[in-house]
């Protein structure tokens, strides 16, 4: 993940006075860090210091066993997003870093000398449009495999063969791939969630 050292400057994305920030979490606790953080803001009161704290994920839907199943990915695993205001000096308010430190599963922000830095406005927008995204209603993944299309399948008893898309039938959640097995090409049909791309 890249982030650009700059000068703090409002966007209409972020609330006035505040950037945002991107803080280190321990993995699969990123949601557990965020509710903690949230809760232990408006107790002490910071709520002009710390904006929000922000986890993007993305919904999908997956076919299994011909059922429809809806999970949701974090898109940035091992980190959250917080919007915040730093001193002029460039480091965090006591206040808000000891809030921030003594909740369990936190890292550190990304930094350079000890000072925070905040993401570039590009990173800033791509987030918050993924955070919206995932409010929409979720593809059915794989549903966008395309005639020809170099995939891989995961499970199963071709597990690890590779081939090309020859259909796809969207109502039964089904793909037809074409792989080459004992030197001859053959079709097999498997079910969405066991492709993936190469």
């Amino acid at each position: 993940m890249m982030v650009e050292s700059r000068s703090q400057q409002e966007t209409p994305m972020t609330a006035p006075g505040m950037s945002w920030y991107v803080l280190r979490v321990a993995s699969n606790k990123e949601e557990r860090v965020r509710e903690s953080l949230e809760r232990k803001v408006k107790i002490e009161g910071l709520e002009e210091r710390v904006g929000r704290i922000l986890v993007p994920t993305v919904k999908e839907r997956r076919m299994k066993a011909g059922h429809v199943k809806v999970t949701e990915r974090k898109l940035y695993p091992g980190y959250v997003f917080v919007e915040m205001t730093i001193e002029d000096d460039g480091s965090i308010h006591q206040d808000v870093w000891f809030t921030i430190k003594e909740s369990s599963g936190v890292g550190d922000f990304i930094a350079s000398a000890g000072k925070p830095i905040c993401m570039a406005e590009h990173e800033v927008t791509a987030m918050l449009a993924a955070c919206e995204k995932s409010e929409e209603a979720p593809g059915l993944s794989g549903m966008d495999l395309k005639h020809g299309e170099p995939v891989k399948i995961t499970e199963g008893s071709f597990e690890n063969f590779e081939g090309s898309v020859e259909s796809v039938d969207e109502r039964r959640g089904m793909v037809t791939v074409v792989l080459e097995v004992f030197g001859r090409s053959t079709p097999v049909e498997v079910e969405y969630w066991m492709v993936e791309r190469t």
